[in-house]
């Protein structure tokens, strides 16, 4: 099976990259500076691509069978560019004829299966005070993914730390009482893996922590 990565670079996506790899899966990685993704191995293809730049995107999603996004914008981003890269990816993936996509994101991105939770509502006002550039970009890339048709799936996040990875994690909405702040990057990279051929989240959001 063969699955490609937008975000490859960041940490997150350098350890995701590595573990599909391990697991036998062939991955294309589309990366705007591909030396920074210090991996070798032959059933690795790194495109050299733009988000704003649609022949880039569909070079990279062609023959794949589904897609892994760990985008996401930085306190210093301006003009959304996630979310409108996440349109062009959208836009790629049904092009290609390709169904299965499976998106990051976190919390600002409601569910309607979500209620009040003191904790999350106070780390998404702060987000919302301090960095809304940032908080719109969630949103509207959320709603983009939404929108379509597609076998997606919307991975929520807290916030991400290095630890060693706990080996199992909480996956449900928030307000439910069973998801936390914290999540190892490895825990997450194992939910995201698990989600290519598993359909319980088909359409859903949920919201998922150690």
């Amino acid at each position: 099976m063969r699955i490609t990565i937008f975000g490859a670079t960041g940490a997150t996506g350098r350890m995701l990259t590595q573990q599909a790899l391990t697991k036998g899966y062939e991955v294309v990685a589309c990366a705007r500076n591909p030396t920074k993704l210090d991996i070798e191995d032959e059933k690795l293809k790194i495109v050299r691509g733009e988000l704003s730049n649609q022949s880039d995107i569909e070079e990279s999603i062609k023959g794949s069978d589904a897609v892994i996004s760990i985008l996401g914008p930085t306190g210093s981003s301006k003009g959304l560019p996630i979310s409108k890269g996440m349109q062009n990816i959208l836009q790629a993936i049904q092009k290609c004829n390709l169904k299965r996509i499976i998106a990051t994101a976190t919390p600002s991105a409601v569910d309607p299966h979500d209620t009040f939770d003191l904790k999350f509502k106070l780390a998404v006002l702060m987000v919302t005070l301090f960095i809304p550039s940032a908080y719109q970009d969630i949103v509207k890339t959320a709603e983009a993914i939404r929108a379509t048709d597609l076998d997606w799936t919307i991975v929520r996040l807290p916030l991400l730390n290095s630890k060693p990875k706990q080996g199992q994690l909480n996956a449900s909405y928030i307000g439910q009482g069973k998801v936390n702040l914290h999540l190892s990057r490895g825990d997450l990279v194992d939910f995201l893996l698990s989600q290519i051929e598993d359909d319980t989240y088909i359409q859903k959001a949920p919201a998922i922590s150690n």
